[in-house]
């Protein structure tokens, strides 16, 4: 096994880790807002229902009007959720990547803000943005819908190119050439 091969194989392995971890971040926090991991007050419960994690919010976002946090709260856990399920199936990852990097960032300031930098520091949320950020930023993600999206794509591609050869012409390729028979042959 060659090193490039070596180390594309940990880099599949490592977008996979990103995509899980980011996930099971979100649902872990979600989770605990509906008391899944026990009542408030119980050992690593930080929340345990919406009224705690609404109060929380209200903390760590000091520029929203008091009226508007339980909103804001309720759409938080929202966007958490739906982040936490299209990175675990690997749907649209780029796009969920970055959107959880915004995100992450924002709890981070808004944690900053709300009582200091150390709390944002201990809840690793700088690092778990700049994560979602790196994820955003790679090419491609093994073991995802979008992996197979593209392979299906690039079956139909060759495929498509097969059938054209015929004509002494392929022109359906992804990146917009046309390619001769010539070009094909050397």
């Amino acid at each position: 096994m060659g090193q490039q091969n070596v180390g594309s194989t940990v880099w599949a392995h490592a977008t996979l880790y990103l995509r899980v971890a980011l996930s099971a971040a979100f649902l872990t926090s979600v989770a605990d807002r509906f008391g899944v991991w026990g009542s408030y007050g119980a050992a690593n419960v930080a929340w345990g229902d919406m009224t705690h994690f609404i109060t929380y919010a209200a903390t760590f976002n000091p520029w929203f009007p008091k009226a508007v946090i339980p909103a804001v709260a309720w759409f938080v856990t929202s966007i958490e959720t739906l982040l936490a399920a299209v990175l675990l199936l690997g749907f649209e990852t780029r796009r969920a990547a970055q959107v959880s990097g915004w995100l992450l960032l924002a709890f981070a300031v808004g944690m900053t803000a709300g009582t200091g930098i150390k709390s944002a520091l201990n809840a690793s949320v700088f690092s778990a943005s700049a994560g979602a950020f790196l994820l955003a930023s790679i090419g491609t993600y093994p073991w995802s819908m979008d992996s197979a999206k593209a392979r299906k794509q690039a079956e139909a591609t060759l495929s498509n190119c097969a059938k054209s050869q015929l004509k002494n012409k392929c022109d359906v390729l992804p990146s917009s050439n046309t390619l001769t028979k010539k070009d094909m042959t050397g």
